[in-house]
């Protein structure tokens, strides 16, 4: 039977946090029995985890300095009530993860005493604080604090010590597209793109997403295309052609869409429709204008 002390909530949240924060900095080596070791099969999911998305490899690298190295950071876990000696996990769930890989039988933990109505929120904060979390989880989280105990953008900024317009801007991410949504949890677009396209129709960003896809736009690129988008009405991207591209095509595509950038910058009335460029003139200085910025 394992020997264990239970952290408590007596102070709220940033107590608990505190506690597993100090037996973190003592390197485990916890006197008073804060950390223990248990069955690893006695751990049940967290039904809470807000994080959707596990990277494998990711995992196998974790799993592999576990077993050279040990786990160096105990998960967090409460007693299940209804089955003695079996748990719940609150947060950890790569460093589980990695040590099943490893084909540990046991892992280090801290078991919390903690209230139903409490785990969620602990979860939620004890997620948003790991730096590898994907933005739309982040956003997910962040709704979750928002909703689930009815408070504001400002108050969730306080709480985790981050700024209000970090907050927002995190949270807009859920107005894109749900496969836009899908291309930034499996990290074919950053954060930065996403930011770009949260401003635009669902047809355009499902169509820029395809660009910066396709032809691995920069966030300055995207930017660029996103305002021409934005400023210039008649400024449009031909949808994704689902048969693969020869390279040779795939670079005429990306040239005429520098060349739609350059001449809706310049003001002109530009479109494209599969493969034609069209570009119309309301006057003679148009013509005149567009003669000039042709090479000789």
């Amino acid at each position: 039977m394992v020997t264990k002390k239970k952290a408590g909530l007596g102070r709220g949240l940033s107590a608990i946090l505190g506690e597993v924060e100090e037996a973190y900095q003592n390197d485990l080596n916890d006197s008073s029995g804060l950390v223990v070791e248990i069955d690893i099969n006695k751990i049940k999911p967290n039904p809470l985890q807000p994080r959707k998305i596990f990277d494998e490899e990711s995992l196998k690298e974790l799993a592999q300095s576990i077993e050279e190295h040990g786990l160096l950071q105990p998960i967090l876990v409460y007693e299940d009530t209804k089955n003695p000696d079996e748990y719940y996990l609150i947060a950890g769930e790569r460093r589980l993860r990695a040590s099943k890989i490893a084909n540990k039988q046991s892992i280090k933990v801290i078991i919390a005493d903690v209230k139903e109505d409490k785990l969620r929120e602990l979860a939620l904060i004890e997620n948003i604080q790991r730096e590898d979390l994907n933005p739309i989880d982040l956003a997910h989280s962040y709704k979750e604090l928002i909703e689930d105990y009815g408070i504001t953008h400002e108050e969730v900024a306080k709480r985790l010590s981050k700024s209000r317009a970090q907050i927002t801007n995190t949270l807009r991410l859920l107005e894109l597209d749900s496969s836009v949504q899908k291309d930034i949890l499996e990290n074919k677009i950053s954060q930065g793109h996403a930011k770009m396209l949260v401003t635009l129709s669902k047809e355009n960003q499902r169509l820029v997403a395809d660009s910066v896809i396709g032809q691995k736009l920069s966030v300055h690129e995207t930017e660029k295309i996103v305002k021409n988008l934005k400023e210039n009405t008649s400024f449009k991207l031909t949808p994704k052609n689902n048969k693969k591209e020869a390279p040779q095509n795939q670079d005429l595509t990306k040239a005429i869409q520098e060349v739609l950038g350059i001449l809706s910058q310049k003001k002109f009335k530009v479109s494209q429709n599969t493969n034609k460029l069209i570009v119309e003139f309301r006057n003679n200085d148009e013509v005149r204008k567009f003669l000039n910025i042709l090479p000789n």
